[in-house]
């Protein structure tokens, strides 16, 4: 079995509760306007990854609190990502999905695999992004549709409760800026270019 990887992050403060190797899925139907990552969107991109070459390099990560899959879209791969899921939660680590899909959604969905995903995650934060609905008042989401849905008792609204949106900024080895975590990118990308000029 093999996950169509857009990149990974072995660890990152800025997508779940502590700290957290992050797995960005390429491919995504949903195509939110004003998607900030438009990049995972073709199906056809990024890299292909066997799945037991990524639980190594999970397991081999010290340190982490679980894992994040954000995308594109983790529930367009439900089949190879809630595999991979049973067996990072079977070492301790807890599991963070982002969805564009909405619980009640996946919820009806007659997908066997879909809510085998939805049955190994800890924490789900769902609905698309909606480009009117902007707001950075909470953690981790861009609009106020957006939920949080505690599936097992890993994590309450207590472990968010002090928790604000801020970024990281990294460096590529080829040079290429990274930015990761949740703000108004919009403005960073110009702050960036100004101060590139």
């Amino acid at each position: 079995m093999k996950i169509r990887v857009y990149r990974y992050l072995e660890k990152t403060r800025m997508a779940g509760p502590g700290s957290r190797f992050c797995l960005w899925v390429q491919g995504c139907g949903r195509c939110c306007d004003g998607c900030m990552a438009v990049e995972t969107w073709p199906h056809d991109g990024g890299t292909l990854v066997h799945i037991d070459e990524m639980c190594s390099l999970i397991s081999e990560t010290p340190g982490i609190e679980g894992v994040t899959f954000l995308g594109g879209e983790p529930f367009e791969q439900a089949a190879v990502l809630s595999v991979l899921a049973y067996k990072i939660k079977s070492v301790g680590l807890s599991i963070v999905v982002f969805t564009g899909f909405t619980y009640e959604e996946l919820l009806k969905s007659n997908d066997r695999d879909v809510q085998a995903l939805l049955q190994t995650t800890d924490l789900l934060i769902d609905g698309p992004f909606v480009k009117n609905k902007f707001d950075l008042s909470r953690p981790w989401v861009g609009s106020s549709n957006q939920q949080y849905r505690f599936l097992t008792n890993r994590y309450s609204e207590s472990d968010i409760a002090n928790v604000h949106n801020q970024i990281e900024v990294r460096i590529s080895p080829d040079g290429k800026t990274l930015i990761n975590g949740m703000g108004d990118f919009e403005k960073i990308k110009n702050l960036m270019t100004e101060v590139a000029e």
